[in-house]
């Protein structure tokens, strides 16, 4: 699903609310009559599941490569924003939207929060960290300045 252009296909039917992903396509569920804003709101859910399933593993693998422990993550919808890092509390925020972005963008930007804990502010410490550990930070950074980050149309 990471990066992928994919074609929404709503149908309504009695069962509970779901997303599923098949043939290019994310099939929503959703009970007859149901609003624009419920049905953003359960794609909202099933783009924060996405996020939890693949960030565990990211933070587990650059965590020792970093030298640094996050004590927890949080993907919540950011209206302008991709990430966010609380170093006193060893916290990151993730915004839902890059569960549509390619994986390296999720990876940079997980990095990127990650070397807050060693360096809070963007100073030329940071930018050597940076440098350092993804030195591809540059590319990840122009790709996802490229489109805005979050779509706020729904047209179903």
């Amino acid at each position: 699903m990471w990066g992928k252009r994919y074609l929404l296909e709503v149908k309504e039917s009695d069962a509970a609310p779901a997303v599923e992903l098949k043939h290019q396509k994310i099939h929503l569920r959703v009970r007859p009559g149901a609003s624009n804003e419920k049905k953003q709101a359960i794609l909202e859910e099933w783009y924060r599941e996405q996020l939890k399933r693949a960030v565990p593993s990211l933070i587990a693998r650059w965590e020792p490569v970093i030298g640094v422990k996050v004590k927890r993550f949080f993907a919540q919808r950011m209206k302008t924003k991709w990430g966010g890092c609380r170093p006193d509390s060893r916290s990151i925020r993730l915004n839902t939207d890059l569960a549509k972005k390619p994986p390296q963008c999720l990876e940079y930007i997980l990095v990127h929060e990650m070397i807050h804990l060693l360096e809070p502010t963007h100073n030329a410490r940071f930018m050597d960290l940076m440098n350092q550990f993804m030195p591809q930070w540059r590319f990840y950074r122009a790709e996802l300045n490229r489109l805005p980050v979050r779509h706020e149309e729904w047209g179903y």
